[in-house]
Order: structure tokens, then sequence, then C-alpha cells
């Protein structure tokens, strides 16, 4: 079974960074997004960052709360995805969720189909 596990969270003053990382037990093939999700209590779950993997390359987006303080990027050989955030605010604080969207073809079906695996969150709590 493939596995996502997310590291980096922590406890960290306004102002400052974390590295946030999410590393797979197996390859995934024909991946087709990779992305860090957050939720904080009592909120919607929101799409943070994303990266849309194409074959004419990767192509990026961010919510407006983090572009220009958070970089979404991935290790194309291992499958591990990272979240560098810069700047952080109390409002940042939640539990943070990768998610990987990987294309499957379903043979009886003779068509394709999206399957997404979440890990299991890592929390970050921005507070003086």
């Amino acid at each position: 079974q493939v596995h996502l596990v997310e590291s980096g969270g922590g406890l960290v003053q306004p102002g400052g960074s974390l590295r946030l990382s999410c590393a797979t037990s197996e390859s995934i093939f024909h991946i087709r997004e990779m992305g860090w999700y957050r939720q904080a209590p009592g909120k919607q779950r929101v799409l943070v960052a994303v990266i849309r993997i194409g074959d004419s390359g990767d192509s990026t987006d961010y919510a407006d709360s983090v572009a220009g303080r958070f970089t979404i990027s991935r290790d194309n050989a291992e499958n591990t995805l990272y979240l560098q955030m810069n700047s952080l605010k109390p409002e940042d604080t939640a539990v943070y969720t990768c998610h990987i969207l990987a294309a499957y073809y379903n043979l009886d079906m003779g068509s394709t189909y999206d399957y997404p695996y979440w890990g299991q969150g890592t929390q970050v709590t921005v507070s003086s």
C-alpha cells in the first residue's frame, strides 16, 4: 500500500520559517498533481499550494493568503513533496496535509480515472 508521510511541522514564532516534507512509501506513477492542504480548527480545508504535472513542464499555483511567502517544490526521483514556508503568520496555524493525485487506467472500463492519496497531516503552530 502507498503511504504518504509528512514531516517538518512544529511550533514557530511569527515571521519564522518551516519546511514541510511529504515522502511516499513507494513510487507512484502517472502523478497528475501534488499539493498541500491545510485546515484550521473550525474551518474548512483549503488548498494552499499545488504542482500540476504536465509533459510540457510543471506549473504551480498558490492560495492568495500564502502567495509570495510559500514555495512548493518536488523531487522527481523520490516523489517527495516540499513546502517552504517563510514569514509565517498566526493565521497560518493549521494541520497541513500532503495530497497526490494519480491517474490510473481501468482495463475493464477502458478509461482513465484519478485516485487521490492523502497523508495524515502535520501540525503547524505559529505563535509567540
